[in-house]
């Protein structure tokens, strides 16, 4: 008998509904769309092939390059704050597998994902094709820096903690938009915030949780 590959297995999609039903939805993960797209979408394509068993684990997991991929119920709630709608224009800051970018992809009309590690922009970018993603654009550059070119987004989301709520991302979100990034509070703890820009331009700002992210860096500067 020929085995199949275990990532294609029917057992997965049972352990995907069961990640959906037990650590989101029984948790305070309440909007259907979001349930539906993590219950569909199969995470396994995004961890390392050594990890595929722990794809639906309450946890997040390492894909290299010191970066991690988040715990599923991170990647529900931060989605699920930014009240996403299908013609919104969104900015995706750590692409790292691109997972949160696929999520949020299958919910907006399109995401602009950054990515400072080039081999982890390139990895995404050709998982993410290899998928069928037709709306998302991975760029290789600074998070820090947003991704000004395609400004202003409705929704802004951060897969890495700040320790400041960067400039240019506040600049370039919309009249009207919602952001969700981690800041570190002190040398051991990150809240989780909500930030809505507000018909005046002024910001409305709510924290939602404590969380555990790497830190979002910039590159090197350039030596002389």
């Amino acid at each position: 008998m020929t085995a199949t590959h275990p990532r294609n297995s029917q057992p997965l999609a049972q352990y995907r509904q069961a990640m959906v039903r037990n650590q989101l939805a029984d948790r305070d993960i309440i909007d259907p769309a979001v349930l539906a797209v993590m219950g569909r979408i199969p995470r396994e394509r995004f961890v390392p092939d050594a990890l595929w068993e722990s794809a639906y684990d309450d946890s997040p997991l390492p894909i290299g390059h010191q970066q991690t991929i988040s715990q599923p119920y991170i990647v529900a709630l931060s989605t699920q704050l930014l009240r996403p709608r299908h013609t919104d224009r969104g900015l995706d800051i750590g692409t790292g597998s691109g997972y949160q970018a696929a999520v949020l992809a299958e919910l907006i009309e399109h995401v602009d994902s950054v990515e400072l590690v080039a081999p982890l922009a390139k990895q995404a970018a050709d998982r993410l094709e290899r998928l069928g993603y037709k709306n998302i654009s991975v760029h290789h550059g600074d998070g820090y820096q947003g991704w000004p070119e395609h400004a202003p987004y409705d929704v802004i989301i951060v897969a890495a903690a700040a320790p400041e709520i960067p400039r240019s991302l506040i600049d370039q979100l919309a009249i009207g938009g919602r952001l969700v990034i981690p800041v570190q509070r002190g040398h051991s703890q990150q809240q989780l915030l909500l930030i809505e820009k507000e018909p005046d331009g002024s910001l409305s700002t709510s924290e939602v949780a404590p969380v555990s992210f790497v830190p979002l860096v910039s590159p090197p500067p350039e030596s002389s």
